[in-house]
């Protein structure tokens, strides 16, 4: 398994979510991964809420890491779906959001993301299912 370094460097490719919006990878494991992001102005909607799109994006960058983190498998695994669902208002300060696998079949998997704010409660819930295909 690669190290965390690596990992990082690798999805450095995935510029919108580590360029445009912020995200940094906290930790990654085949199954699991922890993503984090300190929203700023840029972040916001016309009515100074966070951007809904802020956490899809938190949420399809943890499954991607958690399921391809894997650096040297020959199969790399794409979004098929999301059902996202938001639970509480963003009040301020550092977003965490945590990828886990529900269901790893031969060709599909399944997972659920949460986001979290930073006094722990519960922001937003994501469930992803993933198409693994062969590297191009």
């Amino acid at each position: 398994m690669a190290e965390l370094a690596e990992i990082r460097e690798f999805f450095k490719g995935d510029r919108y979510a580590t360029e445009a919006t912020g995200i940094i990878i906290e930790k990654a494991e085949k199954g699991h991964s922890e993503v984090s992001l300190i929203p700023d102005e840029r972040h916001l909607n016309a009515v100074g809420a966070l951007m809904g799109a802020v956490y899809c994006t938190m949420a399809d960058f943890a499954f991607a890491v958690a399921e391809n983190c894997d650096l040297s498998s020959d199969t790399v695994t794409v979004t098929q779906s999301t059902q996202m669902n938001f639970l509480r208002a963003y009040k301020g300060g550092k977003i965490s959001c945590r990828a886990d696998i529900v269901k790893d079949g031969r060709n599909i998997c399944l997972y659920e993301v949460k986001a979290y704010g930073e006094n722990g409660d519960l922001l937003a819930m994501a469930v992803t299912n993933g198409c693994k295909t062969k590297k191009r």
